[in-house]
């Protein structure tokens, strides 16, 4: 490892110790650092620096020759940073300064660990699937940014009213969800919103998708596994005239007569997994599955 980018999405002055050590770690390392534009502002800002760095700012200003992507914060700050990754290949690599955290799994108590694993070769890189997104007519709010590492979501905009999903797989119809929304989950998304509407949990290396309706209206609209081959194709019914589609994290707003194709993304992201760590244990740590007593013994 000898160039890295570092990514933070906001600064917490909680995350000061684990921003000192992991630079620290880089440093002593010989290991070149370039931290995202806005947060060295802010580190700057917070007199957390003790010397000057190399910044980056934009898709643009990275290209294959950085080992190693480190986020400070949590899933979101994930999401945030893969804007600046896309295709290049860069691996991402997540220390946890945030809550909950199936993405940044590196644990903030860990920095140093993690890091000796990794400049070991004691890891592993796991590729994720992502969604690309078109529509019909096109969407200059989409455009650039057209793919979604944990989900793309339809939902309502203006309205308390449910709207209807006209869902179509490889060109054959399955069927028009009557619900607040429809999201469709990869494998790393399924710990996310999708989970939290009852969606199932798949292992990142699935080579699956998830469609999984919100509120649905119907009782028997339940989620369904479906190849990451399919390709979708979305119409909504709505009493306003605009429905919204999220990235992620981020927003865009069309007209209803907009036609959506959701496909796998050409390109996918690496997460580094040091071999302290697993989606397993992640599980197991995250969700409580291993809170039982009487699961003590099989550990």
């Amino acid at each position: 490892m000898k160039k890295v980018a570092v990514y933070g999405q906001s600064y917490s002055i909680s995350a000061e110790k684990e921003i000192k050590i992991l630079l620290a770690v880089l440093e002593q390392n010989n290991i070149d650092c370039f931290i995202e534009t806005a947060f060295y502002d802010l580190l700057i800002k917070g007199e957390i620096l003790d010397k000057k760095y190399p910044t980056f700012n934009h898709f643009n200003d990275l290209d294959n020759t950085f080992n190693v992507m480190f986020t400070l914060g949590g899933d979101g700050t994930i999401l945030r940073a893969i804007t600046y990754i896309r295709n290049l290949d860069i691996p991402v690599l997540g220390i946890n300064t945030g809550r909950l955290g199936f993405l940044a799994t590196i644990n903030k108590n860990t920095i140093k660990e993690s890091i000796a694993h990794i400049l070991k070769g004691e890891y592993t890189t796991q590729e994720r699937t992502l969604l690309a997104v078109d529509t019909a007519p096109k969407s200059s709010e989409i455009a650039d940014l057209n793919f979604a590492l944990n989900e793309i979501t339809i939902a309502r905009k203006n309205t308390t009213s449910m709207i209807g999903v006209a869902t179509h797989l490889n060109n054959e119809y399955l069927t028009n969800y009557w619900a607040d929304g429809l999201i469709i989950a990869t494998p790393t998304g399924s710990t996310g919103y999708s989970l939290s509407c009852n969606g199932p949990v798949i292992s990142p290396d699935s080579k699956n998708l998830i469609i999984t309706p919100i509120a649905p209206h119907n009782l028997n609209a339940r989620p369904m596994v479906i190849s990451d081959e399919t390709s979708i194709q979305l119409e909504v019914d709505s009493r306003e005239k605009d429905f919204l589609i999220s990235l992620d994290s981020r927003i865009a707003t069309v007209p209803q007569n907009t036609k959506v194709f959701l496909k796998k993304a050409p390109f996918t992201i690496k997460s580094i997994i040091p071999n302290n760590q697993s989606f397993l244990q992640t599980l197991r740590s995250k969700l409580l599955w291993g809170e039982d007593t009487r699961n003590e013994t099989n550990l």
